[in-house]
């Protein structure tokens, strides 16, 4: 291969550096690897290739060719024997295709132009069908709901919020062809009474898909009980030369040569085409045959701990061209990280009507008798009608009519050429009769046993009194529509499988980012959004239609009414919305659970406008309490509802509002008391450990008593403050005061009066203790100048004493100095 020149010069001094670089060897042998040699090392470069320990490698890439056709032998043998056993059933089916009236006959027995209508019993009841569980299983808004994982809580709330308008988004928007998949699964399943979904990732579309797959399609052993414990099942599959390449070049196929297609249908294509109204005599595609089986394939066999094969067949999915019986593609079918190698699912089967065996009984197995019967009468009433309008009969052989011989218009006459005697004497009519009004009822007779069979009758409301209480409506509605309320409920349940296996696919394979903003939280919590909730479809298993479930809702609704504090009754009304299809329920009918935390004029604001208002455990309860009262209190607001007519209500609102409140309050109150939080949890019907509770109730039973104590002092307290600022009470404690001081400057003048009597009295007896202490003064002398015989010294002792006592006399104050 010629180099091109370099547009620019290599900087100077590589000349050098090249030359003291050792020689490189460049070998190609093989186009698919190269061979560099330095130093005489040699290094092989090989591109990616998938290794068979690959876990999704293709095993069949790696088995060899003798093991191949041993496999592919015994799996056609054990195909071949899967559709013998379902023959009875698969040939009920194409014989009863014909009765749906798609093809319009032109018969010729037993004239030509005789009577070719179907009685569309058949096709009545499988349009009926369709259409309800259509509007039952997909309404506009999507057909996913979620239901939240454990313990609900806030988080978890708007979770489900973004994974439920995230999967109808993808249903509705993203996945465009899951609508008209859905209604052709819908179709198929009422006529043949099965019909599955395949749901996958789709390489080319980069995305999940869920496709429809008639039953025909899908072979299981007619023993089996379900797909999951099938022993087999296998997806019968036409594809064209170039789909086919195109998967071999992109390594999902081996890439060997298969030849050209049989181009030839079997039996059941060619008479499901023919029953259609279809011409099909071949088929340009490859049949391709992808089946899932348990297999215990030479050199993959499973092992136990000590290495040693156990001989247990493990969960594979082979896919085989039939025409060339070619494998294609061999893969495990169980997920990497599961030990027990459990089959992963593909497939949903939709049962209408479970019968012996895998395959359940549709409208053609269940009706098509009567649909048959009502076809042939209704054949039989027409042609009796036609052959008695239009009469044939015998003529004689001279008997000629002018002109052509073209039924008789009305109102046309026509000449006559009679070859001897009267026209009547020629001409003789067959004694044909009117269309019998036996067979007349025998027909609506047996259209109306097949329509109550298939459930597909319209219940006559003119039979139902207006004034019929709703639980006799409701009755009569379960007992009309239990039958098709049983089939819906098996829809359901397969909806909800085919939902998990989109779920689990969603989550796995689609980016972190949702690719639109979500009403609630963070764009980027997409898959832990998934690992908190399920999704299960929108339709109620337990009412098969809308008049069903409004039928309950109203019986709901007339309880309510005699104990409404009994219910939720905005609950019950968004419910009965959302059941009418009304768009934006919750903003017509508000509720506490969809309120955020306000503040307290906010929520006066909120009362007075009727809107519901809701407490939270962590707000200022007593601020909002008494924000709350000051507002019930206020004469003005006070006046002005009294106009109003929904005071009551408001008002019984707002004390509502006080009272949560005021619990939330005492909560507070309590833990306070208690020294720990009390657990706590917005749903209503928490429990809380059976230890949990009786140690909480204990400490809450002193931290009760200590509550009240406090309590009652707070409130003796206010009480006493309150009484202090009565004018009344101002007043009392006034006068009283006055009493007070008037009493006490009596007292005061009564003490000073009894102490001025006091002093005199004392005076008093002062001056007589004066007196007789002088008296015995004069006495002593008296008794000295008298009794001559007295000593010196007891005369001293006398003068001495009466001294004394004058001192202490004269010494001695008054009371009153």
């Amino acid at each position: 291969m010629a180099m091109e020149k370099g547009l620019y010069q290599a900087p100077e001094g590589l000349e050098a550096l090249a030359a003291a670089e050792p020689d490189i060897e460049i070998e190609i042998e093989d186009p698919e690897s190269v061979t560099i040699g330095m130093d005489g090392i040699e290094v092989e470069i090989v591109p990616d290739e998938e290794s068979e320990d690959d876990f999704d490698a293709n095993l069949a890439e790696y088995m060899a060719d003798g093991d191949l056709a041993q496999l592919v032998g015994d799996l056609i043998g054990d195909f071949e024997s899967d559709v013998a056993s379902r023959k009875d059933w698969i040939q009920t089916y194409v014989d009863g295709l014909e009765l749906l009236g798609m093809k319009i006959e032109e018969r010729i027995e037993p004239w030509p132009g005789a009577c070719g209508v179907y009685h569309p019993i058949l096709s009545e009841a499988l349009v009926k069908f369709q259409s309800e569980t259509m509007m039952a299983t997909f309404p506009a808004a999507g057909p996913v709901k979620t239901q939240i994982i454990g313990k609900e809580t806030p988080e978890k709330k708007e979770s489900a919020e973004r994974v439920q308008d995230d999967m109808n988004y993808q249903l509705t928007d993203r996945m465009q062809e899951y609508r008209p998949e859905h209604e052709r699964m819908l179709w198929g399943l009422g006529l043949a009474g099965n019909a599955f979904k395949k749901v996958y990732i789709d390489p080319a579309l980069d995305r999940q898909v869920s496709m429809f797959v008639p039953a025909e399609d899908i072979v299981v052993p007619y023993g089996a009980s379900s797909l999951e414990t099938a022993e087999r099942v296998t997806h019968m599959m036409r594809k064209t030369e170039n789909e086919l390449r195109r998967l071999q070049v992109a390594g999902f196929y081996r890439d060997v040569e298969l030849g050209t297609p049989d181009n030839v249908l079997d039996e059941v294509e060619k008479k499901i085409a023919e029953k259609l109204g279809f011409r099909a005599t071949s088929d340009d595609r490859f049949k391709v045959l992808e089946m899932h089986v348990n297999l215990d394939l030479p050199g993959y066999e499973h092992k136990d701990e000590d290495g040693e094969p156990t001989g247990v067949a493990l969960p594979y999915v082979v896919t085989i061209e039939k025409g060339s019986m070619t494998v294609l593609s061999i893969r495990r079918n169980w997920d990497p990280e599961d030990e027990t190698h459990q089959k992963r699912q593909h497939f949903v089967h939709y049962g209408y009507i479970p019968g012996f065996g895998f395959y359940c009984f549709g409208l053609i197995h269940l009706i098509g008798a009567f649909a048959k019967s009502g076809t042939s009468i209704l054949r039989q009433l027409v042609d009796a009608g036609s052959l008695s309008n239009l009469p044939g009969g015998f003529k004689t052989r001279g008997l000629r009519v002018k002109g052509d011989d073209t039924p008789i218009a009305p109102g046309e006459f026509r000449d006559v050429d009679v070859p001897s005697g009267t026209m009547k004497d020629n001409v003789m009519t067959l004694p044909y009769k009117e269309p019998s009004m036996v067979l007349a009822g025998l027909l609506d007779k047996i259209i109306a046993e097949g329509r109550a069979f298939a459930s597909a009758s319209d219940m006559k409301v003119s039979d139902m009194s207006a004034n019929a209480p709703v639980g006799t409506t409701l009755a009569i509605l379960e007992r009309t529509l239990k039958v098709m309320s049983a089939i819906q409920a098996r829809i359901h349940y397969s909806m909800k499988q085919e939902f998990k296996l989109l779920k689990k696919i969603i989550a796995e394979y689609t980016p972190e980012e949702y690719s639109y903003e979500p009403v609630e939280g963070s764009p980027k919590a997409k898959k832990s959004d998934y690992s908190n909730v399920e999704v299960i479809p929108v339709s109620d298993p337990n009412a098969a239609t809308m008049a069903q479930k409004i039928v309950q809702y109203q019986a709901v609704l007339q309880l309510a009414q005699g104990a409404p504090q009994l219910y939720n009754l905005p609950l019950l009304h968004r419910q009965m919305l959302d059941v009418l299809g009304i768009k934006n329920a919750a903003k017509l009918v508000p509720m506490e659970d969809d309120q955020k935390p306000t503040d307290p004029i906010t929520e006066n604001m909120n009362v007075l406008r009727g809107k519901p208002l809701k407490a939270f455990i962590y707000q200022d309860h007593e601020a909002h309490i008494k924000v709350h009262m000051s507002a019930m209190q206020d004469p003005k607001i006070q006046q002005l509802l009294q106009m109003n007519p929904a005071a009551p209500q408001l008002q019984a609102g707002m004390l509502a509002h006080i009272n949560e409140h005021l619990g939330y309050a005492y909560r507070q109150q309590m833990e306070e008391m208690i020294g720990v939080p009390i657990p706590y949890s917005e749903e209503e019907d928490a429990k809380l450990p059976p230890e949990v509770e009786l140690q909480l109730s204990r400490l809450a039973a002193d931290a009760s008593q200590k509550l009240l104590q406090r309590n009652k002092t707070e409130i003796a307290a206010q009480q006493a403050q309150q009484a202090a600022q009565d004018p009344v009470i101002q007043m009392q404690q006034q006068e009283l005061q006055l009493q007070a001081k008037e009493l006490e400057l009596k007292e005061k003048k009564l003490m000073s009066e009894t102490a001025e009597s006091a002093d005199r009295l004392q005076i008093e007896r002062d001056r007589i203790t004066s007196q007789e202490r002088i008296a015995g003064l004069n006495a002593a002398i008296k008794v000295q100048t008298d009794d001559k015989n007295r000593t010196a010294e007891q005369e001293m002792e006398g003068v001495r004493m009466g001294m004394e006592m004058a001192r202490e006399m004269a010494a001695k104050p008054t009371k009153g100095e």
